[in-house]
């Protein structure tokens, strides 16, 4: 097993076992459900904001190993973010996930997040992994109908 391999699963499991900011947030400024009919993933995820910059960010619900520990892994990046700054972790994250087959991932701008890249691999697992990023950019835009990533 390669030492990315070995990484992706401490890392998964780790977030999947104590999740980080699992959790509903006491007046959040933003809520969105996001829902993976595929897996069954559902989520809400709660955000505050301040001054334009992500102050905390939560979420609660079931899903898999995947959609959880990259739901939580996003709660931890997002802290402290502008929303422009969110939005281009959203977009760098999105592509890692689904580039062509057989091309490099720009992982190292992603931080941790980058050892989910291997999932690109796996198109019916992409859903898993995006859930929570689609949930809390449809947040950020005060959409109220729940997300779904069919």
């Amino acid at each position: 097993m390669s030492q990315l391999q070995e990484l992706y699963q401490e890392i998964v499991l780790e977030h999947t076992r104590r999740p980080r900011n699992f959790r509903r947030l006491e007046k959040p400024d933003y809520t969105a459900k996001g829902y993976n009919p595929f897996c069954g993933d559902n989520f809400i995820l709660d955000l505050k904001i301040e001054r334009g910059i992500i102050t905390d960010v939560g979420f609660q619900g079931a899903g898999c190993a995947i959609s959880t520990s990259s739901a939580s892994m996003m709660t931890e990046s997002m802290k402290g973010k502008t929303l422009e700054e969110a939005k281009g972790l959203f977009n760098a994250f999105h592509q890692m996930l689904t580039r062509e087959p057989g091309t490099e991932a720009d992982a190292e701008e992603l931080g941790d997040l980058g050892v989910l890249s291997g999932v690109s691999e796996f198109p019916t697992r992409v859903k898993c992994a995006t859930l929570a990023w689609h949930t809390m950019m449809a947040a950020l835009k005060g959409e109220r109908e729940s997300v779904s990533t069919e």
